[in-house]
């Protein structure tokens, strides 16, 4: 059995670096423990973007903080909660990360997740995908996991009953076939081509899976090891509505390093640079010739 730390020890990954992920490790233990026992109920309060926080995206922001404040070598952190990026100290590794993605999806007891992207930066501006050194994500379901990067292949490791992280999977790939997760289909209303492409997946017989959570959708894709997730923007949100920084740069060095692809349709998703913290992005991300298929349907 290698746990977590073992595994991160035998791969060569340097101290520091190591330490990060520990950190962030610790925080997803504990995100872990509050949704099993919080309320699901709203905070009163908006995100910067306008949108009804829940208490549990509050509590799960507060945890993350509190662990990486702890952290010396965490200079900077940005969360999808927080209006700025923050400085935290000296160090020179920053955090951008999504405290609870799909916390709305709690309620009714569906699988959700926390993203996190690593780099070794003083701003969050200007950074492209591709500089990460690492990224992570945890799934919270029956099951408690995180998947993760250190840019040497994708792996897995799940909560055990002794409150370890165990690694279960140490070489996810992502090869072809028929499995897709749709976002947006409002689009599809004054988009023929997305409406075009969702009719040749349904024809083609592909398999629905979409939970309405993108950490939980591409957590499959990555361990059915095949699939696409799309999210095209349209008139209401040119660009869609998921973050670069915070969503979709960490899943696609992920998707990337197991093998997939990721592409707003033009331009690779790692090859972004970041102007401005919440930009906005439409992503293809999973299978490469799934990926290419939405590129070339959906110009």
């Amino acid at each position: 059995m290698k746990t977590f730390c073992d595994y991160l020890k035998d791969s060569g990954v340097n101290e520091e670096l190591f330490t990060v992920f520990c950190s962030l490790k610790d925080a997803v233990k504990k995100i872990s423990v509050v949704i099993k026992t919080s309320g699901t109920g709203k905070a009163g309060s908006q995100n910067i973007y306008g949108e009804e926080q829940l208490a549990l995206d509050v509590l799960s922001d507060k945890i993350i903080q509190e662990e990486l404040k702890k952290n010396s070598l965490v200079g900077l952190i940005a969360s999808e909660e927080l209006p700025d990026e923050v400085k935290i100290g000296d160090g020179k590794f920053g955090i951008a990360y999504d405290p609870l993605d799909g916390s709305s999806l709690v309620d009714v007891n569906l699988a959700v997740g926390t993203i996190f992207g690593i780099y070794e930066t003083k701003s969050f501006v200007g950074v492209k995908g591709s500089g990460q050194v690492g990224a992570m994500i945890a799934v919270y379901g029956p099951r408690t996991t995180i998947v993760l990067t250190v840019k040497d292949g994708v792996k897995e490791f799940v909560l055990n009953n002794e409150n370890q992280f165990v690694l279960t999977n140490e070489n996810i790939t992502v090869g072809e076939g028929k499995m897709f997760a749709p976002g947006n289909l409002r689009a599809a209303s004054e988009r023929q081509d997305y409406l075009e492409l969702m009719n040749f997946w349904c024809k083609e017989q592909y398999t629905l899976r979409y939970s309405g959570g993108m950490v939980p959708d591409i957590n499959q894709i990555l361990l059915k090891g095949k699939g696409i997730f799309s999210y095209p923007g349209y008139s209401e949100a040119p660009d869609g509505k998921l973050r670069l920084l915070f969503e979709c740069a960490p899943l696609s060095l992920i998707m990337e390093q197991a093998g997939g692809a990721s592409s707003d349709g033009k331009v690779r998703i790692l090859d972004k640079i970041v102007d401005k913290l919440d930009q906005r992005t439409p992503i293809y991300i999973g299978s490469k010739g799934e990926v290419l298929r939405c590129c070339e349907k959906l110009k």
